[in-house]
């Protein structure tokens, strides 16, 4: 099974990817115990922080029971960065071919964000087929994806739904034959970090691992 192949089997039995902007590297240990606790081991680590890096890295040496990954990945300079970093995944907001190239040049499992057909299209050609829709909430939701997914079904694309993803209607978006998984910040917010309240992290992916378990 190569990279790409192996990370979208590892999601798709998780459902849920936190998305999680790290201020601190001394937060990453007690945050991955948070999310292992709460039976959510996944974690994408947004390079909207300058500790991002260290944090993946930290996370990988120390946390190996947590598929880490990176997002927010805008340029190919950051895209090598996750990859050096020991990032098993990699996501963006948008789709930008140069990336996606370099991505593939270091066989680094990429998944670009899309909100049209163009994009999805874009992606096609690249050979990709797990896209992020974002921001999904703003660009339509549920019944916006239903529409973009459609023409496109028989290629076997898949999404993973991110940006205004919440508690309320995760479930309708993981229903939907297109979706993989979804992302949500809510799961571990920037002050539930930089606070320091895993317990409340913890008890947050407890509640998902539990709704998704009676489903």
């Amino acid at each position: 099974m190569d990279a790409m192949s192996e990370m979208i089997s590892q999601i798709e039995v998780l459902r849920v990817v936190p998305v999680l902007a790290v201020e601190s590297v001394e937060s990453a240990i007690p945050l991955a115990d948070a999310l292992i606790a709460g039976g959510l081991p996944v974690a994408e680590i947004t390079f909207r922080t300058e500790a991002a890096a260290e944090v993946i890295a930290t996370l990988k040496k120390s946390r190996p029971q947590l598929l880490v990954g990176a997002g927010t990945v805008t340029t190919p300079e950051q895209a090598r960065a996750a990859k050096e970093c020991g990032a098993a995944f990699a996501l963006a907001p948008g789709f930008n071919p140069k990336v996606v190239q370099t991505a593939m040049d270091i066989d680094l499992p990429f998944t670009p964000g899309v909100m049209t057909p163009s994009e999805i299209e874009g992606a096609l050609e690249m050979g990709l087929r797990l896209l992020k829709f974002f921001p999904a909430g703003a660009a339509g939701g549920v019944k916006m994806l239903s529409s973009l997914f459609a023409p496109y079904a028989h290629y076997g694309v898949r999404f993973i739904p991110t940006g205004g993803v919440s508690p309320e209607n995760m479930m309708d978006y993981l229903q939907q034959k297109a979706v993989l998984a979804v992302g949500g910040t809510w799961l571990a917010t920037k002050t539930d970090i930089s606070e320091g309240r895993w317990d409340d992290i913890a008890n947050k992916c407890r509640a998902v691992a539990q709704l998704l378990k009676s489903c």
